[in-house]
């Protein structure tokens, strides 16, 4: 997690999906120049914005409802029973949100070499977390010690370098010189690890954070996350350290630092061999960091976590009683008032199972970073519970360059033929693709209700009626914009054009309509985009209505810093990574939103419906249409050919707010679009993974 976005290292999203054109960094002019001086210049307009918090607010609420469900559960926490069994629960419940671990196959460790330093050596290991699946990693052991000593298995944070960063070569240097033996490996997409370095670099993600939403938001697709992917090479790391002689099997902990502070959380949620935690920089809650505007990876946001109620708190607790530490920092963008409420969490629940003395947190007055004096604190807490020294200072240290403790030749594990993330994501879609049986009718319906989760609906939503705007430049004269309530605390902005002006209650008529789902803003694509209204002009007998779906136009966000919504850790990707945490997925509410839409539509007396959709918008309308017995009719321009397309290439330029978890599981576009056949389907240049036209 950084505290503001990354900037954009491959092509910017929304030149490559064709929207420049359409993009709110791109004005239209008017198209009314006869009111014009004739020497004038023309007039630019903005796409409209009326609701740029609505999204954000809309999902502070389901958050809080959501934390307030788990204080009320530890209220209730009033003996060590009760306590015994909300730790069993809280690790059922990381179990069900982590999903199963795959059969541990053996190690294939190999040390490449060594170094010998004064009082310790380090070796470079090389282990198989998953068959054909390398993990580079340092182990650093005391030298003239009574053995066995206790380990650590350290976790490294969003460094480029990984496990020779300076902060995470110190924290090995000062645990090996109080005597344990420390094993740091080197995470997915960092250090010797990178998963892109063939491929264009046009197309290629940032280190760390950039692979890591790159790799993870694709794997949604088919089933995986990629936190569970790193947890596991933690796992195997602890699996790799008990294999050594060297190691205390009963003394052995995990500690890391802001992204290897979010491993350290989840390590100890979902494997109890630890005998102590300490997580740096990480530890706060779900609701202060989407309050407070702070993206985080797509590991760092496990799927259903938020709708099974777990919080950072919880995945510390699965550990309990056992020694656990939060290490915060004053001026962190982790806002350190998470961190004491997870602390007064965790003391809560120690306290019934009479160890309270188990549980600290240290707050140190610097900024983000593993810093001597957490490191400090993170060493005395190891000591109290090992032994091991009494040391309360860091000993002197003496660093590398990051060549001397390289596993490879050259620094990249990828030069050595090892399989990437993405080779296993397609392999998996492609199985996937091959056990699925095609799906037509209700069958389809259900499978498609399943995954996105839609909520039941009835009746014709209730709906507001905005202000007119003048000069807006629509194909018609005069426009209308409702205010479509398609649950609580969410509007859908529907733009109805006519002839001549109206300004109340849609009139009730009983005539056809066209309903335009919008790609990025309903109100720019209107204006600028020719072959919109040449459907129009094809069908002179309908009423036509334009939406922007939540998150869309009307309702973008502005937030998570200055016109993120377009880069890769931007607010679009904010919302659509809660939305699975909450599981309720981003496309599913987007969906959602549409046939509330079609139900206000059939309420104003128009039950045959033209659907028509562009780019991203067409992902929610290919769903909607399919369920809505109201749509008569479907035209889809630059829709995405299907899901699994983007599983299976390497590079794609579709947001996560397009993709549904595990969809691939079921059913995938093409049975769709098959379905929609009966509906008069038009496909119009459909986009394939890049975003470029077939």
């Amino acid at each position: 997690m950084l505290p503001t976005p990354l900037p954009v290292s491959r092509r910017d999203l929304f030149t490559i999906m064709g929207a420049t054109a359409l993009s709110s960094a791109v004005s239209a002019q008017s198209a009314n120049p006869a009111n014009s001086v004739k020497s004038a210049k023309p007039v630019k307009l903005e796409p409209l914005n009326r609701f740029p918090r609505l999204v954000h607010e809309y999902f502070v609420a389901q958050v809080r409802a959501a934390e307030e469900q788990g204080k009320a559960r530890r209220a209730a926490l009033k003996t060590a029973a009760d306590a015994e069994r909300y730790v069993a629960d809280v690790r059922q419940r990381i179990a069900t949100c982590f999903g199963s671990f795959p059969p541990k196959t053996p190690l294939h460790p190999r040390i490449t070499g060594k170094l010998d330093r004064d009082g310790y050596t380090v070796e470079k290991v090389i282990f198989e977390s998953r068959p054909g699946f390398p993990v580079t990693a340092n182990l650093y052991l005391p030298k003239d010690r009574k053995k066995p000593c206790p380990g650590v298995v350290g976790s490294c944070g969003h460094s480029h370098n990984g496990k020779a960063e300076k902060a995470y070569q110190s924290f090995c240097q000062g645990l090996v010189r109080q005597g344990y033996v420390v094993l740091i490996f080197d995470p997915i997409g960092q250090g010797e690890r990178l998963q892109y370095t063939h491929v264009e670099k046009d197309h290629r993600p940032r280190v760390g954070v950039g692979e890591h939403l790159y790799a993870g938001n694709q794997q949604f697709l088919v089933g995986e996350f990629f936190g569970a992917w790193r947890a596991w090479d933690g796992i195997r790391a602890l699996d790799y350290l008990l294999t050594r002689p060297e190691v205390d099997p009963k003394q052995v902990g995990i500690t890391g630092n802001s992204g290897g502070g979010t491993m350290t959380t989840w390590l100890t949620g979902v494997e109890n061999r630890w005998a102590m935690s300490a997580p740096s920089c990480f530890v706060t809650t779900f609701r202060r960091n989407l309050e407070n505007e702070l993206p985080a990876d797509t590991e760092q946001c496990p799927p259903r976590a938020l709708a099974l109620g777990l919080d950072h708190a919880d995945f510390l607790a699965a550990l309990a009683p056992k020694p656990v530490i939060i290490l915060a920092k004053e001026k962190d963008f982790f806002d350190v008032r998470g961190s004491e409420e997870a602390y007064a969490r965790l003391r809560h629940l120690y306290k019934l199972l009479g160890h309270e003395e188990n549980v600290g947190l240290f707050t140190g007055p610097t900024g983000h970073g593993y810093s001597q004096e957490n490191r400090e604190a993170m060493y005395r807490w190891f000591n109290h519970v090992t032994k091991i020294s009494d040391a309360q200072v860091e000993p002197a240290l003496q660093l590398e360059p990051d060549e001397s403790l390289w596993c490879t030749p050259k620094g990249q594990i990828g030069e050595t033929g090892a399989k990437t993330v993405f080779t296993f994501t397609r392999e998996k879609s492609e199985s996937l693709r091959k056990q699925r049986q095609p799906l037509t009718g209700q069958p389809l319906a259900t499978a498609i209700q399943k995954a996105l989760r839609l909520p039941e609906r009835s009746g014709v939503p209730d709906y507001r009626i905005l202000r007119p705007l003048s000069n807006r430049s629509y194909p018609q004269k005069s426009a209308t914009t409702y205010a479509i309530e398609s649950e609580p605390n969410m509007l859908v902005p529907v733009i109805r054009l006519s002839p001549e002006s109206h300004l109340s209650r849609p009139p009730r008529v009983s005539s056809p309509a066209i309903l335009y789902v919008s790609h990025h803003s309903a109100d720019a694509e209107l204006r600028e985009d020719p072959w919109l209204a040449e459907q129009f002009r094809a069908e002179p007998e309908a009423t036509v209505y334009a939406c922007d779906v939540r998150g869309i136009g009307d309702s973008r966000p502005e937030t998570c810093g200055t016109k993120t919504f377009l880069t890769p850790y931007g607010c679009d990707y904010f919302y659509a990574i809660h939305a699975i945490m909450l599981d309720r997925p981003y496309p599913g509410q987007k969906t959602f939103d549409l046939l509330r839409v079609l139900d206000w539509l059939a309420g104003q007396g128009h039950n045959s419906v033209h659907l028509i959709a562009r780019g991203w918008g067409t992902i929610p309308a290919t769903f909607a249409a399919v369920l809505a017995p109201t749509v008569q009719r479907v035209t889809l321009k630059n829709a995405l050919t299907a899901f699994a397309d983007v599983a299976e290439s390497e590079t794609y330029n579709w947001p996560l707010s397009s993709f549904v978890p595990n969809i691939l599981a079921s059913c995938d576009l093409p049975d769709c679009y098959a379905a929609l056949q009966a509906k008069k389907l038009t496909q119009v240049e459909p986009w394939n993974a890049l975003g470029a036209t077939l």
